[in-house]
Formats: structure tokens, C-alpha cells, sequence
């Protein structure tokens, strides 16, 4: 009897993590364009409507990704068998089981405040490693700056309340489960109740109990003693599984059972709130915490907050980890320059309607005022002059000749860089209804030639 496969991605598994056309591609270039290098930039078209900004991130996976692409034995000979392969120089397949990623990566930062237009991922190599990574950089910076872009608008409505991301099990899988909790720890999440996360990269676990828990025993106090006699000192109690207000007062009133918080995860949170934190107080349990929960957003997080409810951290899951008012990113990755052999780099451009892009190599410099406030950006060609005045330039360099050229920050530092980021944000941009739109300049060798309106 076969043993069924997890298919889970395994980092010896990576080279197959791609698009069909990349791969027939890779063949007809190592025929017809050896020794050409190929610059691709990695960008997103437009802001969703409901988007002031986006937040980058996805970084780290990305280059993990390319310093760890490989084709093992199995894969190329699996390839083999694919219809389309048949009769493709043997060559092709000799490459594959040499490959490595030899070029150059510039990107952005993980938690970079990022606009349409503006290249957050830069990739310069022989033309067909540039194109055949093209699949999987979309999808891991992409995924990633969509949930961290959500994460970070959740982080504002909140405040300087706790907010835990629930979204594990109704993420779009397992792995998008993983990467979801990483991407909002980073935006400024403060915890996480995928385990995965905790344990692999530090983000701090949080976890309640279900209805289902409650239910399993004959009755909802007796659910609650147990809990706590095994979780003393850490026990959060889900009180809404029948009468909300009847078990926090039941719980309340017997002081042999410890508990550091309640969850309300149904009805009226903010009515709920208040009742609660009233009976709470009663009993004098003053220093237990409400947790909210329950289909909650950005939206949802600023009402329960401007309605002033008492409710101490939010758990939050299904509409940040799939983003649900914005589910996806108009994120590119197009080619800009071509390099030939003996001849210097030219720009190239794609001149289809709607979907004009700049050529060129290009580089994103942003300015900044008083206390580090975000001013303009400008995006304009590596080989312009750098803007005289307090202008940064936000792609750093990250690999060279195939190997890393600088430390790669921690989750920790990204999310504190994050966070510095947000409170750089002029007030207008951290609105929520997606009102106004930041200034990007375009240099003058690239107006004229780009698809954002700017």
C-alpha cells in the first residue's frame, strides 16, 4: 500500500517549482542567447482600491529559494519523460543537473513601505537562470507582500493592542499558513498560533481552546477546571460556546479557577466587552484580559476601538492570512536590459497597451523630511546621477556571483525596520479607506516610457 505524500515543499524539491515556459525557455536559450545576460525587475502595477501602500516582504524566501535551487536526479529524469522534452539536446538536461544561481539580486528590505511602479526585487544573470526563477520570486514576494501589507493596516487599526494572527487553518494551505505567519509577525503581529512559525522562527505562540474542547465534557465549568488544572497560570477561557455573560460570571464567581484572560469570539463584541469586563471587575478579577475574535479585520478592529470596548487583543485569521478585501497583487517580473557578449547593456521595453514597462536598469530613492516622514520617491536608472539632497536608495545589494554579499536581517530586525517604517508613514497614508496617494516620480529618461501613471 502506497504511503501518501505530504506535498509539502522540501528544499531539495525547488527546481520543480515552476512554470512549463520557464523551462522550455531555459532550452531554447542555452541554444540560441549562451553567454547573455538578462535584468529582470520584479514590481506591482497598481495599489488595490483599498490600499494607501504596501509593505514588502518575502524577501528571505527569495533568496533562500535561489541559493538553494538545484535539479536532483529524479527531477531531470522525471523531466525526461514529459512529451514536450522528447528530442531536446541532451545538453539541456546536463545543465539542469549543473545548475546554480550565479548572479546578482538587489532588492528592498523586508518591511519597506513600497508604491505602484517601483521595482522592489531587481535580478541580473545569465538570461535563462533570470527567466527561469520567474515562477517561483512572484510567488513568494507577492504572497508575502500581500499578507503583510494587511497585516500592517490590522497593526494600525489596533493600536497599542495585542494582536495574534489565527489564520492557520483557514489559510490557502499549509504553506501559505506558514509563510502567512511570518509575513504579519514582520507587518507587527504579535503572535502567532501556528506552531510551525514559534518554533522555526521565534514567533511567539498563542493558543486558546475550541468549542469543541468545551463540548467534550458534560458541562462548560467543568471544561474550564480542567484547562486550567493543566494550563495553571495560562489559562484563556472561551466563554461564548452557549451564554456568553453566564460563563463569564460563572467562572468569575469561583475563585478556585485561575484563568489570565477570556476569548469572545461571537455576538456583539463591543456590548459583549463591556458586560464582561463589568462582571469581571465585580468579581474582582481585574487583571484578566478580553481577547476578541471571530471574522475580525481592519475595519471591524477600528469600530471595536473607536467604540472605546475594553477588549485588551485581538486574534485575527481568515481576512488578513488571504487578505480578503484585496486577495491579490498585480506583482511582474519583467525583463529590462539584455547584456550580449562584447556589447553593452541595452534597455528593453514591452509597448503592449496597458501593459508598458520602462527600460533600463532602475534604482527607487526616497526622500524624507523632519522626524524621518516619507516625502517622494523617485525611480529613475542606475546610471543617473543620485538626487543631490536627503535622498535613500531603497534596493540594497544581497547577492553577487551567486553568493550572499551581506547579512540578511532576522525576522526580529525586519519586523522592528517594519515598524520604523509605519511610524515614517505621512498621516494621511495611514488612513484605511485608501484616500490619497503618495508621490512617485519618475526620472526624466524613464517618463514617457513606463506603464505607472505618475
Amino acid at each position: 500500500m502506497r504511503t501518501p505524500d505530504p506535498l509539502l515543499l522540501c528544499e531539495d524539491e525547488l527546481g520543480l517549482v515552476t512554470d512549463l515556459y520557464q523551462l522550455t525557455m531555459f532550452a531554447a536559450y542555452r541554444e540560441s542567447r549562451r553567454g547573455v545576460r538578462g535584468c529582470f525587475e520584479l514590481w506591482f502595477r497598481d495599489l488595490p482600491p483599498q490600499r494607501n501602500f504596501l509593505m514588502a516582504a518575502g524577501l528571505e524566501p527569495a533568496l533562500a529559494y535561489l541559493l538553494a535551487l538545484r535539479f536532483a536526479p529524479e527531477q531531470i529524469a522525471a523531466l525526461g519523460k514529459l512529451e514536450v522534452f522528447q528530442g531536446v539536446d541532451e545538453g539541456f538536461f546536463t545543465d539542469l543537473a549543473n545548475l546554480r544561481f550565479n548572479g546578482d539580486v538587489w532588492g528592498m528590505r523586508e518591511g519597506t513601505i513600497v508604491f505602484a511602479g517601483e521595482p522592489v526585487l531587481r535580478v541580473e544573470a545569465p538570461i535563462e537562470q533570470s527567466q527561469l526563477v520567474e515562477t517561483y520570486l512572484l510567488a513568494a514576494i507577492s504572497f508575502s507582500t500581500l499578507v503583510a501589507s494587511k497585516a500592517a493596516r490590522v497593526r494600525i487599526a489596533a493600536g497599542a493592542r495585542r494582536v495574534v494572527d489565527f489564520g492557520s487553518r483557514r489559510a490557502h494551505g499549509p504553506q501559505a499558513a506558514c509563510w502567512a505567519a511570518r509575513a504579519s509577525f514582520l507587518a507587527g503581529v504579535d503572535g502567532t498560533s501556528n506552531v510551525w512559525a514559534s518554533c522555526r522562527l521565534g514567533v511567539p505562540p498563542s493558543g486558546t481552546m475550541a468549542h469543541s474542547f468545551v463540548l467534550s465534557f458534560s458541562g462548560e465549568q467543568e471544561a474550564f477546571k480542567a484547562y486550567s488544572k493543566t494550563f495553571p497560570g495560562r489559562t484563556v477561557l472561551l466563554v461564548d460556546t452557549f451564554d456568553t455573560l453566564a460563563a463569564v460570571e460563572r467562572a468569575s464567581r469561583d475563585k478556585e479557577l485561575g484563568f489570565v484572560a477570556i476569548r469572545l469570539d461571537s455576538g456583539d463584541i463591543v456590548e459583549l466587552a463591556r458586560a464582561s469586563r463589568a462582571v469581571l471587575d465585580r468579581y474582582e478579577r481585574k487583571d484578566v484580559h478580553i481577547v476578541a475574535s471571530g471574522d475580525l479585520d481592519e475595519t471591524r478592529i477600528a469600530e471595536i476601538v473607536a467604540a472605546g470596548a475594553p477588549v485588551d487583543a485581538f486574534g485575527v485569521g481568515t481576512r488578513m492570512v488571504t487578505s480578503a478585501d484585496a486577495p491579490t497583487l498585480q506583482a511582474v517580473y519583467k525583463l529590462v536590459a539584455v547584456e550580449e557578449p562584447g556589447k553593452p547593456a541595452r534597455g528593453v521595453e514591452k509597448r503592449s497597451a496597458g501593459k508598458r514597462t520602462a527600460p533600463g536598469t532602475k534604482q527607487v530613492w526616497r526622500r524624507r523630511g523632519p522626524g524621518g516622514t516619507m516625502i517622494e520617491d523617485l525611480v529613475a536608472t542606475v546610471t543617473d546621477a543620485p538626487p543631490q539632497g536627503p535622498w535613500e536608495p531603497l534596493l540594497e545589494p544581497w547577492i553577487r556571483g551567486g553568493r550572499l554579499c551581506r547579512e540578511v536581517p532576522t525576522l526580529q530586525e525586519s519586523r522592528e525596520y517594519a515598524r520604523g517604517q509605519l511610524a515614517s508613514l505621512p498621516e494621511g497614508l495611514r488612513g484605511l479607506a485608501g484616500a490619497r496617494a503618495f508621490p512617485v516620480r519618475l526620472a526624466p529618461a524613464l517618463r514617457g516610457s513606463s506603464e505607472v501613471d505618475v
